[in-house]
């Protein structure tokens, strides 16, 4: 296994992943964006994977408009849906092991428990429904495919919560932020070293059936207010941050209350191991 198709690449994960392969000089990582290579064109991508033959697909690419689903559902699934379902036929003609990035908006975030890959799923928005009927596709139709289900997910690039906070401490001297929403933040660049990791374990395993679904999120639990708090101490801001309920912050779409990923399966499946939250958050400043 050597060349790696990156879909989606010039996103915050596909960024990471640049970064992250410099550790791993065994791949050739082949990073695509929609301008490059549209994944909503199935011809487009036939053409490509007859000429090129990768060796693996990392698809980023996603509709992560959360809110603006809500009124573009059309699109939303178009890209989470249906275009996932051409890279999983394609992959499979083509002997190409896809690894497809999922979210915890396909559960429902009534549970209490950290959910698990089999717990039973609910979306409450048509972001979420579109990225389950992802999950559906890439499996159905190819079960080597393996979904990766992430949280919270944050980065030094693009547009992200972290960089958010950042710019709003330096503009404003308060800030409201919900405290019963709770999860795991995730860090992208341990989130592009575990994929790097799987595909190294699948390189060194080739005949392993490793299909299926995984979570991976940080270690820890938190909310989104006491991130921003985090965010304020490492930064040394002095913005004030109020914790106040979703219901004082209305958004289109509805947001999980509590998903916290179960990680044990990535974790004895492939060995990896899983930074702590605070920690990796740290590590993310530092590097920005």
């Amino acid at each position: 296994m050597k060349n790696i198709l990156v879909t989606g690449g010039h996103g915050q994960l596909g960024l990471s992943l640049k970064k992250a392969a410099t550790a791993y000089p065994q791949f050739n990582l082949i990073f695509m964006d929609a301008a490059e290579l549209d994944v909503t064109d199935a011809d487009a991508l036939s053409a490509y994977f007859g000429a090129n033959q990768p060796d693996a697909c990392i698809n980023c690419a996603a509709y992560t408009a959360v809110d603006k689903a809500e009124s573009e559902e059309e699109k939303a699934f178009l890209l989470n849906f249906q275009a996932v379902l051409s890279l999983a036929e394609i992959c499979a003609e083509h002997r190409t092991q896809l690894i497809h990035i999922s979210t915890d908006y396909v559960f429902s975030g009534k549970q209490n428990v950290p959910y698990r890959e089999d717990d039973e799923t609910d979306p409450q928005s048509i972001y979420g429904s579109s990225k389950l009927r992802g999950e559906a596709a890439a499996l159905g139709y190819n079960p080597d495919t393996i979904v990766i289900r992430t949280s919270w997910l944050y980065s030094e690039y693009a547009v992200n919560f972290l960089k958010r906070m950042q710019e709003l401490m330096r503009e404003k001297q308060e800030l409201s932020v919900v405290f019963d929403q709770t999860g795991t933040p995730t860090y992208a660049g341990d989130l592009a070293t575990a994929l790097l990791d799987i595909l190294q374990y699948k390189a060194g395993n080739p005949d392993a059936a490793i299909g299926g679904i995984y979570h991976y999120s940080n270690e820890g639990v938190t909310s989104w207010y006491d991130f921003a708090v985090t965010i304020k101490e490492l930064t040394a801001a002095t913005t004030t941050i109020l914790p106040v309920t979703s219901d004082k912050y209305q958004t289109a779409a509805a947001r999980p209350a509590y998903s916290v990923l179960n990680k044990e399966k990535i974790k004895e499946t492939f060995g990896i191991q899983v930074p702590y939250w605070r920690d990796s958050l740290t590590k993310c400043l530092r590097r920005m």
